[in-house]
């Protein structure tokens, strides 16, 4: 539940241009550079390799060659949000139901990161809007995501279960114990 009304952020792919803005905001205190969001990216090379500069390196290396990775949440120019979305195919096996698709077609919503002095304020559902926004743009036709119960002792970047269900997120399984498996099929 949030308590005060979020200040409406300008969402921005992160492309090679963006990248600074994107260390930026990764490298702030408090900010997610223990993990540069490679934990459902890492191939097997990558992920024995544990190092934030060996994290940071392989997601700059995607960023770089044009793969998909997320969006940036600005307040005027300064980058306070993040939300990982790409296609599915771009990450590790997520768990849960596989269905048969073509590429490009699901996109996963696999992590959050909002700056701590926006928390409690409504900033996830605006990075799920810009999320989903953005999928469509790309040509998905289903987003999925992976959240937890609020309760949950891990996997909470991954967002909450009620946030999904009241933007109309459906659960279509588990992955592991913790995750949901949830979709949005867009029109």
């Amino acid at each position: 539940m949030h308590t005060a009304q979020a200040p409406q952020l300008v969402f921005r792919e992160v492309t090679p241009d963006r990248w600074k803005d994107f260390a930026r905001l990764f490298e702030r205190r408090g900010g997610p550079s223990y993990c540069w969001c490679m934990a459902w990216r890492a191939t097997g090379p990558e992920a024995r390799k544990t190092d934030k500069a060996s994290k940071k390196a392989a997601m700059s290396k995607r960023v770089r060659g044009g793969v998909p990775v997320g969006l940036l949440g600005y307040l005027g120019d300064e980058p306070m949000a993040w939300c990982s979305i790409a296609p599915r195919e771009t990450y590790r096996p997520l768990g849960g139901p596989e269905e048969p698709s073509q590429p490009g077609a699901v996109w996963s919503l696999a992590c959050f990161f909002i700056d701590r002095r926006l928390r409690g304020q409504g900033v996830t559902r605006q990075l799920i809007a810009a999320a989903v926004a953005h999928a469509k743009a790309q040509g998905a036709s289903v987003v999925e995501a992976y959240p937890v119960d609020p309760d949950s002792p891990s996997y909470r970047f991954m967002g909450f279960v009620p946030t999904f269900r009241q933007v109309g997120f459906q659960e279509v399984g588990l992955a592991g114990t913790r995750r949901h498996v949830m979709r949005l099929t867009l029109d």
